[in-house]
């Protein structure tokens, strides 16, 4: 049996003709950049987060450098995040000069530690950027008591977790700015790359809207440097279909997961994800915790079974942040994930047969 991580064609297949029919209505306009496509599946998705303002930019990366560049963060400021997520996360602080300050995170949601936050923060010290991982919303609540307390900005990394929520609040809703990333393996993935940036703000926001192409307004009169990060209406059309289908496929998910637990519940060795009480998880990722995790990536593999590992190198031990000055040992919680956690098959198509496959190929593999 074959087993991908992920099946975007099983996706496709059912929204095809919805798919190609909106392609072609972008055609048909010729409005490539901007425009109303673009506008309507901004208004969509603010209505569905549940924020005032959407922005669509062109990936997760740039959602991140442009809200940072909002909030004018300044080469030397200081931001605090997490060790334990994917590389735009930090690198999109360091592009802009800014200092990523890491806070290791709570070993059972994989998400940042809160109760280690404010040990870092410094007069230099300007935002948090918590990062809602794999699908589930951090402990977001004592995060923006302590950002008012110490007057820092909040940026939220949702760019796994657009439909999770927090005490019934949408990731993205909370902070000065959430980060959403359209990345095609995401939850809501387009035909490309592709983000956007949400904000109750509407000051923040209109900053934003000058920033996206390249600080100008109105056309060529430019009062700020911006950059181009434009979504394209391609993009929009794609997403704004699957939009439709997004709670399906987040159920769907849940629905794959709730199998896993219960089929792995047995297990002393396999430790599935611990999801917060007060947390709707979309489960971007499944993602065990194993002893012998190397041991098992290569069986699944060897039995065609698609698995990854998120993350093997901790931010703070990569090569290019060697001048922040964090050395072997110093987050062990994010060092212990990367070197023992594994990504499972979580897609909402999969079968009963493909997930019992993978269960029992994980479970004779840690024995």
């Amino acid at each position: 049996m074959n087993v991908p991580l992920l099946d975007l064609k099983a996706q496709f297949i059912p929204i095809k003709n919805e798919m190609m029919a909106a392609v072609e209505n972008v055609f048909d306009s010729q409005y490539f950049i901007l425009g109303p496509t673009v506008n309507n599946f901004e208004k969509e998705t603010a209505e569905y987060i549940g924020a005032k303002f959407a922005l669509g930019v062109s990936s997760g990366t740039d959602a991140l450098i442009i809200a940072l560049m909002a909030l004018d963060i300044k080469p030397g400021d200081e931001i605090i995040t997490t060790p334990y997520s994917f590389f735009a996360t930090a690198g999109s602080i360091a592009r802009l000069g800014a200092i990523p300050v890491f806070v290791d995170i709570d070993p059972e949601t994989y998400n940042i530690d809160v109760s280690k936050i404010e040990e870092v923060i410094t007069e230099k010290t300007k935002a948090i950027v918590p990062v809602h991982l794999y699908g589930q919303c951090v402990d977001i609540d004592p995060i923006i008591t302590i950002a008012e307390k110490n007057n820092l900005f909040v940026v939220e990394d949702a760019a796994q977790a657009i439909g999770s929520k927090n005490k019934n609040r949408c990731a993205g809703t909370f902070g000065d700015f959430g980060c959403f990333s359209f990345f095609p393996s995401k939850n809501l993935g387009g035909a490309g790359d592709g983000g956007l940036v949400t904000t109750n703000d509407e000051k923040l926001y209109e900053k934003l809207v000058k920033l996206r192409n390249h600080g100008s307004h109105p056309k060529y009169y430019h009062p700020m440097i911006g950059g181009n990060f434009r979504l394209d209406a391609l993009q929009a059309a794609v997403l704004s279909i699957k939009l439709k289908h997004l709670n399906k496929w987040h159920e769907g998910r849940r629905k794959n997961a709730g199998f896993y637990d219960s089929a792995f519940s047995a297990s002393q060795q396999i430790v599935t994800p611990i999801i917060l009480p007060e947390n709707y998880s979309i489960y971007n990722q499944y993602v065990i915790r194993v002893p012998n995790r190397d041991e098992v990536f290569s069986k699944l593999k060897n039995a065609n079974i698609g698995c990854d590992i998120y993350y093997p190198v901790p931010l703070h031990l990569q090569e290019c942040f060697d001048y922040l000055g964090y050395k072997k040992g110093d987050l062990p919680n994010s060092e212990n994930a990367a070197n023992e956690t594994i990504a499972l098959p979580i897609y909402p198509e999969l079968t009963d047969e493909q997930k019992q496959y993978v269960v029992d190929t994980v479970v004779k593999a840690v024995k």
